[in-house]
């Protein structure tokens, strides 16, 4: 592929696409991304670097990286990476049905490429930018660097609403998801009880009657973050995850090694909640936060602060009723209520969230297909997608845990 420098149109910017996160400068990419509309932890370079070292996402395994840095006079004005990918594992967003559709026709789908974070279904900004003109070329760019090297399409997942903005205005579509957050009213709660109260009496009583059992079967929760949390406590936590992929028959995405980098380079982002029963370690539940981008830039005048809690993995060696829900919903809640937390994110699908006041919200990604005639098809099979999202949405808020106003 052709990866050397370009100049782009815009005068006086140069495009450079490097294949290795190690060859890209830290600060200047971890300063950008504190600026957008959405950054997350899982856009640092750090985190980044830790997939691309330890081979949970590499070239080998079908996560080739590039990335993209348009700069101005040697200044970074905009950056982005992309992996240029031979199947459609770890996404979640779903394109089976087109790849089976090219098939079908004689055609291959991939090598496409794909702008995001590895099996990672969070919404953040993927083109970090100083300006919405730069990320503009930056789009236009990606594209035609895609159309350069013959990749069959270019997919930005999970995207911001500034990078979505970027993308269809250089002609990608648009589709959506539906995910499950839960929101820390205004005013804020003052406790979990205070939480409970807002529910109606229906899903009050759930929720505690699952709090009980827990509870009652003698199981207590300690609570680690940042350094808090030992070599020996990501041990554990590493047997529950990896447990949890091997009862469904599955290796997990992410290995020992990337959690190693992570307590090592940016502990502050992670919080593990471990149960025990009689002493004994029996499950774990891996949360990240925004911490180290919240309050870091300001965006357009207006400071970031929004403090949000995102639901990573989990797994447990025993099994307790209602444990899965304790350690990942009522346990994180809890926590994002005592710390001033605004938003919790509770990961991909499961229509369960919402009786546990978990809210859906609309995901976005953009899209772009090569072939003519399979865009245009797309094009008119997301219009479709999208009205019957919104009306899955329209249904669910229909059934919102919460009291009647």
């Amino acid at each position: 592929m052709n990866d050397n420098n370009t100049a782009t149109d815009a005068d006086d910017y140069v495009i450079r696409v490097l294949d290795s996160p190690m060859a890209v400068d830290l600060t200047s990419w971890n300063t950008l991304l504190h600026t957008q509309d959405v950054p997350t932890p899982f856009m640092r370079l750090e985190y980044l670097r830790a997939l691309h070292q330890t081979g949970c996402a590499n070239a080998a395994n079908g996560w080739d990286p590039r990335f993209f840095l348009l700069e101005r006079q040697g200044v970074l004005q905009a950056a982005t990476v992309l992996y240029v990918k031979s199947h459609s594992q770890g996404e979640f967003v779903f394109d089976w049905g087109w790849a089976r559709a090219y098939q079908q026709h004689g055609l291959d789908y991939h090598p496409k490429a794909v702008c995001g974070v590895p099996f990672l279904p969070v919404t953040g900004s993927r083109l970090l930018a100083r300006h919405d003109a730069d990320r503009e070329l930056l789009s236009l760019s990606l594209l035609a660097w895609c159309e350069s090297n013959g990749l069959t399409g270019l997919h930005a997942l999970f995207a911001s609403p500034q990078d979505v903005q970027a993308l269809t205005r250089a002609g990608l579509l648009t589709r959506h998801t539906v995910q499950f957050h839960w929101c820390n009213r205004a005013p804020a709660y003052a406790s979990f009880d205070d939480f409970l109260a807002s529910l109606s009496q229906e899903k009050r009583k759930k929720i505690r009657q699952e709090r009980r059992k827990v509870h009652d079967a003698g199981v207590r929760f300690e609570v680690r973050r940042g350094t808090e949390i030992s070599s020996a406590d990501w041990d554990f936590f590493y047997r529950c995850y990896e447990r949890t992929y091997l009862e469904h028959g599955n290796h997990p995405y992410l290995s020992r090694d990337f959690y190693a980098r992570m307590q090592a380079t940016m502990p502050e982002d992670w919080l593990l909640f471990i149960a025990t029963r009689n002493g004994e370690q029996i499950a774990s539940s891996l949360i990240a936060t925004n911490t180290s981008s919240q309050s870091a830039g300001s965006l357009n005048g207006s400071e970031i602060c929004t403090k949000v809690a995102y639901g990573r993995h989990w797994g447990a060696l025993q099994r307790v009723d209602c444990l899965h829900f304790e350690a990942c919903y009522y346990q994180p809640l809890q926590w994002c209520i005592d710390n001033g937390y605004q938003h919790f994110e509770g990961g991909a699908q499961g229509e369960h969230k919402l009786a546990r006041a978990l809210l859906p919200v609309t995901t976005t990604s953009a899209h772009w297909l090569a072939h003519p005639e399979f865009f245009a098809a797309v094009d008119r099979f997301l219009e479709r997608e999208r009205a019957g999202i919104d009306d899955y949405v329209e249904t669910l808020h229909e059934h919102s845990p919460f009291k009647a106003p």
